[in-house]
């Protein structure tokens, strides 16, 4: 079995997609506008096949995120090296994201970063 895509809903369509071409390398589709109801996607994809379904549709409902809440916690990025992890976590916070935890070791072995970015999603950065 393989997971087709993950979707997430966002405000700011754009910058969401711009996000992940500018720190993940992800190359995106021209997008999708479905005029009769308003919703617009595009798919991101990375070079390993993975893909991510961007959303936006009118009068979403955005609750706070809080970090510690039930369903999706982050996505996840394997970027190959403990030196990827150290670039990329100091390139985000560079550029004013939070850093949630990390870079660090976990208990179970993971060298690994979290990063709350666009909207209060975390992404997770591992080696």
């Amino acid at each position: 079995m393989t997971i087709e895509h993950i979707a997430m809903y966002v405000n700011d369509l754009e910058s969401a997609r711009d996000f992940f071409i500018k720190y993940f390398g992800g190359t995106s589709n021209a997008g999708y506008h479905n005029k009769n109801t308003g919703f617009r996607s595009y798919f991101v994809s990375f070079a390993d096949g993975a893909r991510l379904e961007l959303m936006n549709k009118p009068d979403l409902d955005d609750p706070e995120k809080t970090l510690n809440r039930t369903g999706f916690a982050h996505i996840a990025f394997s970027l190959g090296s403990k030196e990827k992890v150290d670039e990329i976590t100091a390139r985000l916070k560079a550029d004013g994201f939070e850093v949630v935890s990390g870079p660090r070791t976990t208990g179970d072995g993971y060298y690994e970063s979290c990063v709350s970015v666009f909207e209060g999603n975390q992404i997770e950065l591992t080696e």
